[in-house]
């Protein structure tokens, strides 16, 4: 037996441990002389016996090539944990490079017109990029008066990433003309090199201007290392199973074959993989893939995946509390929602839903009814109890709309497209290649099931493009073909629930604009007029009317560092915002805080006399949010409050008649009440001559629509194709389509 270092190593000492004849009762000097070489060689020992000699190794290495692989554990095939992540992308499956398609950005012009000049590598007389370009060309017979994208590929490899044979060049340096030879590395090569070698932040930005996201060139968007990948499954390592969607894994897990020997080990992990994927199944996401990033899931996709994660713990006597879970769900998986609610419920668990969804609340085994409106309106318990007790309540708005006395309308009539915008060929995410027709002058609703593309046809495709074209945007453009027949819009606006602003100085009476109007009105009288204070005095956000120690906040924010930051009422003007002199202005004995601490209907009242001020406020009270104060902070509002104020900005304002209005599943948050205050501010924008397209699952939206693109028919892989389109009527009469059979129910009870 031979102790040696490496088997890859020519310069290896190999060390005698023992020579033994095999006979009976040498089995213990056998052992023990191995496990001598193997701990003096860690691991490695050589055995010769019959003439032949065998390496064998205790670690976890090809004893042949010397390729060595991690212990095999949990933690080798997480890309979060450096055992396991790519070396090269550090497990983001992506690195920042240099895009050649934006190097070529000019390639419909030759060298000599400046193809690469916003590259930096410019052809001026003298300059060394000329000398580099006049000796590749000429080396290699490439054109310098010819379009680069009319070179062959090879011809632009080379211009791009170099060549390995010296270049001859002539380079003029003021004393003269000397030649060189020179190894040319290519503009790409040359980019990234530079930026590597920066030490500017000036250079770095200018040569980030060619970088973006590329695929890893090692892990090819694997995002882990060569040790976790070699590790397979019939032939499939862990990125193959989760590159797959969760409906695909089920029978894969399930029929999965294995030996007898392999099934006894994997029968447990398989149970509990098995029983995770029909957890999520079951809440109506078998259509998403494993490896999908949390980033591009929706907030009711990422609530149902830890509600699956939680029914698969089995824990009991816990109280779950859910917020809306049924956000982003259609119909048809609403019902596999709540048996998965029951299911935890009956494992002997508590759960809490905050939810306005009709079907939930039927399905509760006790209701609380807090109300009776919202804000200085609310804030009591109107009803508690079952179903039946609650709907037995007089003061329960929810209860009304459960007895029917109160209910969202079916229009008697739909209107009729006044033109159509046509999509071509659209392929942004999982949508297959469709042509879709986008009406004007109507309600159009975009449905079908979770993860079936509508938000890839209207966000990914739609709205970049016309942002861009009518707005003068510049964002990331989707996958189609062309857009046609876009004049027959002038201007493109999505309301979301994104904030109104991300500061407490954002507030609706800033962002509606009513309040430049009430600045004007108190720069107006005669106290303001006097001191010689014009409008601008009455802005918290300009020196000289506003509270200098806050600077016109109001409050002060304390840095906490190990814990969040707080924020305290200023102890200079108490949360007014404004100096002594400023507050000595007053209209109608109010002061300008005073006004920003009204709510919209004491505002509406207050202004009832001054149209330009009453027009704006009277936007805010009509989209239900009469509650809220016109100085309250952006910070303090909800996603539906917050795109309510945008509704009622764009309610206010004078528009052209040719706007397309784009909702993202507006009814987030919303109580029937506030659905149907919704509904009718959509029909007052459309009304004015506009078009609205809305993404929704809630029925009583779609119900109202004047036409519907429904997509699907699954998520997913199996969705991106368009079932139905028509008005409700004839998406009802559509067998194919989930959501006509839901609305065939709503409309046999008009």
């Amino acid at each position: 037996m031979r102790m040696e270092f490496s088997p890859m190593n020519r310069s290896d000492i190999s060390v005698v441990v023992d020579r033994i004849t095999l006979k009976d009762g040498k089995d213990t000097r056998l052992t023990g002389s191995l496990e001598t070489a193997l701990k003096l060689a860690d691991g490695l020992v050589t055995v010769e016996h019959d003439e032949k000699s065998e390496l064998f190794s205790t670690n976890y290495a090809c004893p042949e090539c010397g390729w060595t692989l991690e212990e095999i554990s949990p933690r080798l095939f997480s890309f979060n944990a450096p055992y396991g992540a790519c070396p090269n992308c550090l497990g983001l499956g992506y690195t920042m490079d240099i895009d050649e398609g934006l190097v070529l950005k000019n390639a419909d012009l030759s060298i000599n017109e400046g193809c690469f000049n916003n590259t930096g590598w410019r052809v001026e007389e003298g300059s060394m990029a000329k000398a580099y370009l006049d000796g590749v060309c000429k080396k290699y017979d490439i054109s310098m008066t010819t379009p680069v994208k009319k070179l062959s590929k090879e011809k632009q490899n080379i211009l791009l990433y170099g060549c390995d044979e010296k270049v001859d060049i002539v380079v003029n340096n003021g004393s003269g003309k000397h030649p060189l030879s020179v190894n040319f590395e290519g503009i790409v090569n040359n980019l990234r090199r530079r930026y590597k070698e920066a030490t500017s932040e000036w250079t770095k930005w200018e040569i980030g201007r060619f970088m973006r996201e590329l695929t890893c060139c090692e892990c090819h968007g694997k995002r882990l290392n060569e040790s976790a990948l070699a590790v397979k499954i019939n032939h499939k390592d862990i990125v193959d199973y989760c590159d797959n969607s969760i409906k695909t894994l089920i029978p894969m897990f399930e029929n999965l074959e294995l030996s007898k020997t392999k099934m006894q080990i994997a029968e447990p992990i398989l149970k509990e993989v098995n029983a995770r994927l029909n957890f999520l199944q079951d809440v109506g996401l078998g259509y998403l893939t494993l490896n999908r990033s949390a980033e591009s899931l929706s907030g009711g996709e990422a609530q149902r995946i830890r509600l699956a994660t939680q029914i698969g713990s089995g824990l009991v006597g816990v109280l779950y509390i859910l917020d809306e879970p049924s956000i982003g769900l259609h119909q048809r998986d609403n019902e596999k929602l709540l048996n998965t609610l029951k299911r935890l419920k009956d494992l002997g668990n508590t759960l809490i839903v905050v939810e306005h969804d009709e079907d939930t609340i039927r399905a509760a085994d006790y209701i609380v009814d807090v109300g009776p409106y919202a804000g200085i309106h609310g804030g009591e318990i109107v009803a508690q109890g079952t179903v039946e007790q609650v709907m037995k309540s007089k003061n329960s708005v929810t209860a009304k709309f459960l007895r029917g006395e109160e209910k969202i309308e079916i229009p008697k009539t739909r209107r009729k497209p006044v033109d159509f915008v046509h999509i071509v060929g659209a392929k942004q995410n999982n949508l297959k290649n469709i042509d879709v027709d986008i009406p004007t002058g109507v309600l159009t609703l975009i449905t079908g099931v979770s993860g079936g593309g509508k938000s890839s046809l209207i966000n990914g495709v739609l709205y970049p493009y016309l942002s861009n074209l009518l707005n003068g945007s510049k964002l990331e453009l989707g996958k189609f073909k062309e857009i046609k027949n876009d004049e027959v819009l002038d201007k493109v606006i999505s309301i979301d629930q994104a904030p109104i602003g991300r500061t407490p100085r954002s507030n609706p009476a800033t962002y509606t604009g009513v309040f430049t109007p009430i600045r004007e009105l108190f720069a107006a009288t005669n106290d303001a007029k006097m001191r010689g204070f014009g409008s601008g005095r009455f802005s918290f956000n300009v020196k000289g009317g506003r509270c200098e120690a806050c600077e016109g906040a109001g409050v002060k924010e304390i840095e906490m560092y190990f814990l969040p930051d707080i924020t305290v009422p200023c102890e200079v003007c108490r949360g007014k915002r404004y100096n002594r002199e400023t507050l000595e202005v007053k209209y109608k004995g109010k002061t300008i805080s005073d006004v920003l601490d009204m709510t919209v209907e004491e505002a509406l009242k207050f202004f009832e006399n001054i149209p330009a001020i009453k027009t704006k406020i009277q936007a805010l009270y009509d989209v239900g949010l009469s509650y809220i104060k016109l100085g309250q902070p952006a910070t303090t509002l909800s996603g539906g409050e917050a795109q309510r104020v945008k509704l009622a900005a764009e309610l206010s304002r004078k528009d052209t008649g040719k706007t397309l209005y784009i909702l993202d599943e507006p009814t987030t948050g919303l109580h029937m009440f506030d659905v149907k205050k919704l509904i009718a501010i959509l029909q007052r924008l459309i009304g004015k001559g506009n078009s609205v397209v809305v993404i929704e699952h809630n029925l009583d939206v779609i119900k109202c629509a004047d036409y519907i693109i429904d997509l699907g028919p699954e998520g997913g892989d199996e969705g991106g194709t368009i079932v139905a389109t028509g008005t409700p009527e004839e998406i009802a009469k559509n067998p194919h389509s989930y959501t006509g059979q839901f609305l065939k129910k709503i409309l046999s009870e008009k």
